[in-house]
């Protein structure tokens, strides 16, 4: 049994916390698994996205972690060129939404994946402009 003078120091009130450094949750990012028609099977998942300048051009990056082994990732870039995006508003009369632009960028992914196999060795910069984004939102049904 605990001495009561041990207990008495045990709930007191203290100046400082006693779990000042708590570490920051990790994030749970769900690996997805996607069949090329070349025959490559590819993992990959969405790691983040970010405002971007890329030769001159604003739009938005969307990055992806991808293996086609299952024992390396290697990051891959897909930008969507904002004046692109923008050329495609102004002939529909509407704006993608951010969900939208999220499932353009993964159909140019899906898109390099299924015309070059060992897409996750290109330290290429993937890209969405007024040359393909019409093609790539007619596979969403947009």
């Amino acid at each position: 049994m605990l001495s009561s003078k041990f207990l008495a120091h045990v709930d007191s009130l203290r100046l400082k916390s006693n779990n000042s450094v708590v570490s920051n949750p990790e994030i749970v990012r769900r690996l997805k698994t996607y069949s090329a028609e070349n025959g490559v099977v590819y993992q990959y998942q969405f790691h983040e996205v970010r405002p971007a300048t890329i030769d001159g051009q604003s739009g938005t990056e969307y990055i992806y972690y991808v293996t086609s082994d299952r024992k390396t990732m290697h990051p891959i870039r897909v930008f969507l060129n904002r004046a692109g995006i923008e050329k495609w508003t102004a002939h529909s009369g509407r704006t993608l939404n951010g969900t939208e632009e999220y499932a353009v960028a993964k159909m140019r992914l899906f898109q390099n994946f299924d015309e070059v196999p060992g897409i996750e060795e290109s330290s290429t910069v993937l890209t969405v402009d007024e040359s393909n984004v019409e093609p790539l939102l007619e596979k969403l049904n947009l």
